[in-house]
C-alpha cells in the first residue's frame, strides 16, 4: 500500500498500489473492462472524477472542476487479479497518505467508488434487462444499489437522514452538531448527501455521542451521486458511502433508507429536497404514511425557515404544513420528537408487515424517478401555475431547484450556462415573486457557493 510522494505543478502527489479490505470482494472481467473504458460514453472518466473527490476528502471548494485542475495528471486504474481487486493510483493528491500510506478512511470510500461504478455499469447499462422505464422497476434498482453496498440492514429503525447545505456559517454548523450529539445519545444512526456543512455536522456531533454510550457499530451513511461527488467530496466521517446513478435515485435512496429526516438550513439543493419529499406526502396513497419531518436550526435561522414556510404555503398549500414541523434552537426537542416519530414509524411498519430496512409502502410515482436533465429548454418548460395538484406542482418545482443546483456546482450544468447563459424559469407572478425573494435570499446569507463572488444561473421570469 505504501506509495512514493513527489510534486506535480507544485502539488505533491502519491502513486500507490492498494488492496481492498473487506466491501469489494471481486470483479468480473467485464466490470473491469468498462472501468477501464476511456472511449466516450465509457465509464473511466466517471471512474478517474469521482475517485479524485474522494482522495480530496474535506476540501474546501465547491467548484467541481478544482481538483482536476490541481492534479490534471492524477489516474487511477483498476485490476483483477488471482488474489482479487488490485487498484493503481498514479499521482494522487497527497493528503490522501501518511507517510506514504494511504488513510484506511478513504480507501474505504475509494473502494466504494468502484464497487457502485461497476454494479451500474453491469447491472444498470444499457445491455442489462433491468427496467428503468418503471416505477417498479426503479425501485428495484435503488434496492439493488443498496443491498449490493451492504447498507441495507434487518435492524430496529433507527436511522435518521439530515439534509441541509454544504455553505452554512458557523452557528448553523454549531447547531447541527449539537442536534446530531443528542440523536446519537438516543441510539440513532445517520445519513446525510456526504458533504460538507450540514451533512458533516450531525455525523460529527453523533460520533461524540456514539463515543460516551460505548456505541461502536454506528453507520454514517453518506449518499451521493456522480454530478455533485466532486463539488461535495465526501467528510472524513462517512463510514459507508453510496454513489447512486442520479439525483432522482439518490433522492429515492434517501425515503426509502431513512426512517424519518431532519432539515437544516441550506440552499437550493435543500429546497428541492425538501419539495422532494412533501410531493410524496402530499399523494392521496401516502397520507397515512408516518415520517418525521422537522426543519431546523438555531435562532439566527429563523427568519430562513419562515420563509420557505411561506413558499410552501403560497405554491403547496396549507396541506403541506401539517407534513412538518419546525424547531428553532432546540436540539433535545428536536431529537425527542424524531424518537416519538420514529417509533411511530416501527409500529406501521410492523401493522403493515413492511420492512426496517427499506420504506417499500412509500409510493414513488414515474413523475418523481425519471431523472431529469436540466436543458435551457426543458428548465424553460417547467409549468409553475396555480391550479396544479399540489403533488404534481411539486414535481416540477423540485426540477426547477434541481437545474440551479446543476448550474451552480456541477460540472455539465455550469458548461451549459457558460454556453447559452442563465436559465430561465417562467410561471405564475406570485409564484415567480416568492421563487425569486428566496433565491435573492439564498444569494444573499452566502447559500449559493461556500466562497467566491457568486453570479446566478437562472433568471426568474413571470
Amino acid at each position: 500500500m505504501a506509495g512514493e510522494i513527489k510534486a506535480s505543478r507544485a502539488m505533491p502527489v502519491v502513486s500507490a498500489r492498494i488492496y481492498p479490505r473487506g466491501g469489494l470482494d471481486v470483479l468480473s472481467r467485464e466490470e473491469v473492462a468498462r472501468l477501464k473504458d476511456a472511449s466516450h460514453g465509457g465509464m473511466h472518466d466517471l471512474l478517474r472524477r469521482c475517485a479524485l473527490a474522494v482522495l480530496t476528502s474535506g476540501s474546501a471548494s465547491d467548484d467541481p472542476r478544482a481538483a482536476q485542475e490541481l492534479y490534471p495528471d492524477f489516474d487511477i486504474q483498476v485490476l483483477q487479479q488471482d488474489r482479487g481487486v488490485r487498484i493503481e493510483l498514479v499521482n494522487a493528491p497527497a493528503m490522501a497518505f501518511v507517510d506514504g500510506e494511504i488513510i484506511r478512511g478513504i480507501a474505504e470510500l475509494l473502494f466504494a467508488v468502484v464497487r457502485d461504478l461497476a454494479y451500474t455499469a453491469i447491472e444498470l447499462g444499457e445491455a442489462d434487462a433491468v427496467d428503468l422505464e418503471t416505477t417498479a422497476g426503479i425501485t428495484d434498482a435503488v434496492f439493488g444499489l443498496l443491498r449490493n453496498a451492504r447498507i441495507l440492514q434487518p435492524a430496529d429503525p433507527n436511522l435518521v437522514v439530515c439534509w441541509g447545505g454544504h455553505s452554512i456559517n458557523r452557528d448553523e454548523y454549531d447547531y447541527t452538531k449539537l442536534v446530531g450529539y443528542e440523536l446519537g445519545l438516543r441510539g440513532f444512526d445517520i445519513c446525510t448527501g456526504c458533504g460538507p456543512g450540514a451533512m458533516k455536522g450531525p455525523m460529527k456531533g453523533a460520533n461524540v455521542a456514539h463515543a460516551k454510550q460505548r456505541r461502536y457499530q454506528s453507520r454514517y451513511i453518506g449518499i451521493t451521486e456522480p454530478g455533485i461527488i466532486a463539488a461535495e467530496s465526501p467528510n472524513p466521517i462517512v463510514n459507508h458511502l453510496v454513489i447512486m446513478p442520479d439525483i432522482e435515485k439518490r433522492l429515492e435512496a434517501f425515503v426509502r433508507l431513512g426512517h424519518g429526516i431532519i432539515v437544516f438550513p441550506g440552499g437550493v439543493g435543500t429546497a428541492e429536497e425538501i419539495l422532494y419529499l412533501l410531493g410524496l406526502m402530499l399523494r392521496e396513497e401516502n397520507a397515512d404514511l408516518p415520517f418525521p419531518l422537522i426543519l431546523t436550526g438555531p435562532t439566527a435561522s429563523a427568519p430562513y425557515f419562515e420563509q420557505i414556510d411561506r413558499f410552501l404555503r403560497l405554491t403547496l398549500g396549507e396541506a403541506a404544513t401539517s407534513r412538518y414541523e419546525i424547531i428553532v434552537s432546540d436540539p433535545q426537542k428536536v431529537a425527542r420528537r424524531m424518537a416519538e416519530g420514529i417509533k411511530r414509524v416501527r409500529e406501521h411498519r410492523l401493522a403493515q408487515q413492511d420492512s426496517f430496512y427499506f420504506n417499500w409502502s412509500l409510493q414513488i410515482p414515474l413523475e418523481f424517478q425519471q431523472p431529469f436533465v436540466p436543458t435551457h429548454e426543458a428548465m424553460a418548460a417547467l409549468d409553475l401555475h396555480h391550479g396544479r395538484k399540489p403533488h404534481q406542482l411539486a414535481a416540477d418545482l423540485r426540477r426547477a431547484f434541481s437545474g440551479i443546483v446543476a448550474g451552480n456546482v456541477k460540472e455539465d450544468g455550469m458548461r451549459r450556462v457558460e454556453e447559452f447563459g442563465p436559465f430561465q424559469i417562467h410561471g405564475d407572478t406570485d409564484m415567480m415573486q416568492a421563487l425569486d425573494a428566496l433565491l435573492r435570499a439564498f444569494v444573499e446569507q452566502r447559500r449559493m457557493k461556500i466562497s467566491g463572488q457568486y453570479r446566478p444561473c437562472y433568471e426568474v421570469l413571470a
